[in-house]
């Protein structure tokens, strides 16, 4: 009985692969005549091949943070721009930083601030208290200090912390600025 039972489970899962119309099984088969057989579901190429075929959706935009993180900064800014292009306002502040930083292309203080005002102008909290500081410091913009600081109540206002912080020590950038970072802000001209 045992063996009876455990040859028709053989059979089941077998016939897939013995049947009369069945293709070559492998993880280089692609697309079938009934369907894709192996898709990269779970990996970074499967990430990417949906985001270069115009798909966004906040998991499959959320994964730029691990791909900069592992410093494929160009990877990661391929999949940013794509997602901000698609209105992912937490994907243009990290084009932002990968501008302000130079990663995965030359450094853009300009394009780094527009990426914050694009992400501020969609509502985004994060967006917003960037811009601010941007505006502040006159970072990649002209200097104003008080529509940088609207722009952080604006942020506060929504709730995020470090706004509200930044708020409490009377707009104080040390207060969210590490001291060793004080020579890169310095305007020079």
């Amino acid at each position: 009985m045992r063996i009876s039972i455990i040859g028709a489970v053989f059979a089941l899962l077998a016939a897939p692969v013995f049947a009369g119309d069945a293709m070559e099984l492998g993880p280089d088969t692609d697309i079938t005549e009934n369907g894709t057989l192996n898709p990269h579901e779970m990996s970074m190429a499967g990430v990417m091949d949906k985001i270069r075929n115009g798909e966004t959706s906040m998991v499959l935009c959320s994964q730029g943070y691990l791909v900069t993180k592992s410093g494929r900064h160009e990877l990661a800014r391929e999949l940013f721009s794509n997602c901000s292009n698609a209105g992912w306002t937490g994907t243009m502040t990290w084009m932002s930083q990968l501008d302000d930083n130079g990663l995965g292309g030359p450094q853009d203080l300009e394009a780094a601030t527009e990426w914050n005002r694009r992400a501020a102008e969609a509502g985004d909290p994060v967006g917003k208290f960037n811009r601010g500081l941007d505006l502040m410091r006159g970072w990649g913009v002209a200097r104003d200090l008080e529509a940088g600081r609207r722009m952080v109540d604006e942020a506060a206002t929504d709730g995020l912390d470090v706004a509200k912080r930044l708020q409490a020590a009377e707009y104080d950038l040390d207060e969210v600025t590490p001291d060793a970072d004080e020579w890169r802000y310095m305007n020079m001209f």
